[in-house]
C-alpha cells in the first residue's frame, strides 16, 4: 500500500451524492470512555465515508455532541448496552454500509457484544473489549483488530492456546504463517485479522500483508480507536475487508511518522492524528507533482 493507492480509495466522482461513499454505524462508548468513539468517528469521516452515526448510552451521546458536531448520535437508554438493546441494534445496523463495535464500550457490555457479533450479518470491524470475551468461531464478515494481549485471549478462549509458545518464538513472517494455517475456520468465514504491533500483520484466507509505518510514540491512548475508525471508514466505501485493513494500517502509521518529524519527538497525541489525517490528499498531490 502507498499514498497514491489510498488516495484512489478516497476519490469521488463529480456527481457523487451524500451517502454514496458510505454510511457508518459506531456502537460503543461509556461514561468512562467518551473520547474513544469520538476519535473513531472522526477518523472514519477522515477516511472518506459520508456519514457516521454513533450509538451510545444517552449521557455519552450528549457528550459526543459537545465534542464533535460532525457526528450523528443514536441514544441508548441506560448507562451501558445490555441484552435488551441487542435485537434493536442488529436491526438498526441494517441501515448502514459498515459497523464498528467496541470502542470505549467496556466489559459491562459483554453479553450485548456477543449477541451482536453472532447475529448481525453486516460487514463490521470489532475492536477493544469485545475481543476479550468471545471465540474466533463466533465471527463472520468481520475485520478484527487485536493487539498482542487481546490476540492471546482470543486464542485461549478458542481452544488454541497451544499456539502461544510457537508465536512467542517466531519472527514476523513465521507468526503470520502460523496464524493463517491455524485459523482456517475463522478466515474462511469471510473474516480478516489485523494484528497490531511494531509491524502490523494483516491476514485473510489466502493473503498476508505487513505494515511497517508507525513508531513507538503511537503506543498511547486513542491511536487504536483511530485505526479502527479508519478501518470502518474505508470499509463503508470499498466493502473489502482486506484492502480496508491494509489502507487503515498504512495511513495510521504514516501520519504518526509525519507527526514524529513535525513534533521532533513523541509528544504528539491521538487527537493530533485526527487533525493531520486531513493532509493525506495534500501530500499525495505534492508527490504526484514531484514525479512529473
Amino acid at each position: 500500500m502507498n499514498l497514491q493507492q489510498v488516495k484512489k480509495i478516497m476519490e469521488r466522482k463529480k456527481t457523487t451524492h451524500k451517502g454514496e461513499s458510505g454510511r457508518v454505524l459506531i456502537i460503543g462508548g461509556s461514561e468512562e470512555y467518551v473520547g474513544a468513539i469520538v476519535l473513531a468517528g472522526l477518523a472514519a469521516l477522515r477516511a472518506g465515508c459520508d456519514v457516521v452515526t454513533v450509538a451510545a448510552p444517552e449521557k455519552v451521546a450528549w457528550a459526543v455532541h459537545r465534542y464533535a458536531p460532525d457526528l450523528i448520535t443514536h441514544k441508548i437508554k441506560g448507562k451501558t448496552f445490555s441484552i435488551k438493546n441487542a435485537k434493536e441494534m442488529v436491526k438498526f445496523a441494517e441501515r448502514f454500509d459498515a459497523v464498528l463495535l467496541g470502542n470505549g464500550i467496556t466489559k459491562k457490555a459483554d453479553t450485548f457484544c456477543q449477541y451482536f457479533i453472532k447475529k448481525s450479518p453486516k460487514i463490521k470491524v470489532i475492536d477493544a473489549d469485545p475481543l476479550k470475551s468471545i471465540t474466533l468461531k463466533d465471527f463472520s464478515n468481520a475485520l478484527i483488530t487485536p493487539h498482542a494481549t487481546e490476540m492471546e485471549m482470543l486464542l485461549v478462549h478458542s481452544g488454541k492456546e497451544f499456539l502461544l509458545p510457537k508465536l512467542k518464538q517466531s519472527n514476523i513472517r513465521e507468526k503470520a504463517e502460523i496464524l493463517q494455517g491455524n485459523l482456517r475456520y475463522f478466515l474462511q468465514n469471510n473474516n480478516v485479522l489485523l494484528l497490531k504491533g511494531p509491524t502490523d500483520i494483516i491476514l485473510s484466507q489466502n493473503k498476508i500483508a505487513y505494515n511497517r509505518t508507525g513508531n513507538p510514540g503511537m503506543a498511547k491512548a486513542g491511536t487504536g480507536d483511530i485505526l479502527a475508525g479508519l478501518c470502518v471508514g474505508f470499509l463503508a466505501k470499498t466493502q473489502d475487508l482486506f484492502k480496508s485493513a491494509i489502507a487503515a494500517s498504512y495511513v495510521n502509521g504514516f501520519i504518526g511518522d509525519l507527526l514524529l518529524k513535525k513534533r521532533g519527538g513523541y509528544a504528539f497525541i491521538a487527537s493530533d492524528l485526527v487533525e493531520d489525517l486531513a493532509k493525506i490528499n495534500q501530500i499525495t498531490t505534492k508527490e504526484k507533482r514531484r514525479k512529473r
